[in-house]
């Protein structure tokens, strides 16, 4: 039997918990699974904003079914359209006759390309800062393009002054029973938070702040993203995170040492260097062997500290076959704002 987890008395997450995808986007590693969160209002309009992977409907529509009963759904409102978003429109467009998408023009088109076909009578384009009115809750909308799609989008409620952000604030991490960030164990989540930023949205710098800057006048109690915890307390502390990692700055003293060894010889000037940094007080010192490490897992390293030590030994002419590849990416993605040594041999 599903019990309804309140946002509020009349906003309900109706989201699902991914723990069986073993991959995200075919390629980076989800070793706590992943949320798709999804939320319904209840007013004199019923309201869905964001629905879930196609994959996860069942429990989904169960969820939505125990929080409205017999009552129609008016809108769901998709703030981005890739499938862990969009999978459930077909099924609604289905099941309720009435229903309207609600998108940016760039998210309905895109839609059909998805082949997702939304009915032009069935569909509401709305632009930055529109209203929707649902009764007692009045939505608006925030065009954040390439945070991180170019159609993305966020919802305000300006009754209660919550932000659905969609996938900025986002993490991955299926949510062990807590949905809430004062109630989770917060030492798994943001370093999910930062393994999803860094390897999602990290090349994005600019638009996120400008998003930043376009809500930083508006008032939020609440932050619910469409993956991982929902904040309702700190939230100046997870924005000051995101502006950390938008203008790529560390988050804390440090050094990440990363290398690549065939043969043990790397690894010896690897842990030479970690105790020589120590023995000049730098404590804390992180190091990794790629060859163990998932990529996505050694970027959120570096996005973390202000030192990176990265080394390898000499493979046909080229880096290490697990440093390479990583060296292409900090360079993709404009690494910036840390102090950076090279060893090898």
């Amino acid at each position: 039997m599903y019990k309804s987890t309140k946002i509020r008395d009349d906003i309900v997450w109706i989201g699902v918990n991914d723990r069986k995808i073993e991959k995200w986007e075919s390629h980076i590693p989800l070793d706590f699974g992943v949320t798709y969160n999804s939320y319904v209002i209840l007013d004199e309009k019923i309201c869905i904003i964001d629905g879930v992977e196609e994959g996860e409907n069942g429990d989904f529509f169960r969820k939505l079914e125990a929080t409205i009963g017999d009552r129609q759904v008016d809108y769901i409102i998709i703030n981005h359209v890739e499938p862990d978003h969009s999978g459930s429109i077909k099924s609604l467009l289905k099941m309720y006759p009435n229903i309207k998408v609600v998108g940016n023009a760039k998210s309905i088109s895109i839609l059909k390309l998805l082949d997702i076909d939304v009915p032009d009578d069935r569909a509401i384009v709305v632009k930055e800062k529109d209203i929707l009115d649902l009764g007692k809750h009045k939505l608006t909308f925030y065009l954040m393009p390439m945070v991180h799609w170019p159609e993305s989008m966020a919802t305000y409620d300006t009754t209660d002054k919550i932000l659905f952000s969609n996938d900025a604030f986002g993490s991955f991490g299926a949510l062990d029973g807590a949905i809430f960030n004062d109630e989770a164990n917060l030492n798994i989540f943001e370093n999910e938070m930062r393994r999803y930023y860094s390897n999602i949205v990290g090349k994005l710098g600019a638009p996120v702040n400008a998003i930043l800057k376009k809500l930083s006048s508006v008032e939020i109690s609440c932050i619910c993203p469409s993956h991982g915890l929902i904040w309702r307390k700190d939230i100046d502390k997870v924005i000051k995170k995101y502006q950390k990692w938008a203008n790529i700055e560390a988050e804390e003293e440090g050094v990440v040492i990363i290398y690549g060894s065939m043969y043990g010889h790397t690894t010896e000037m690897a842990e030479i260097l970690a105790r020589q940094l120590d023995e000049r007080g730098i404590k804390n010192v992180q190091i990794y062997d790629s060859s163990k490490l998932d990529i996505s897992y050694l970027f959120s390293a570096i996005w973390k500290y202000k030192g990176l030590m990265i080394g390898t030994c000499t493979h046909y002419n080229m880096a290490f076959p697990k440093i390479e590849p990583l060296l292409q990416k900090l360079e993709n993605y404009g690494l910036k704002n840390r102090y950076l040594g090279i060893f090898g041999n």
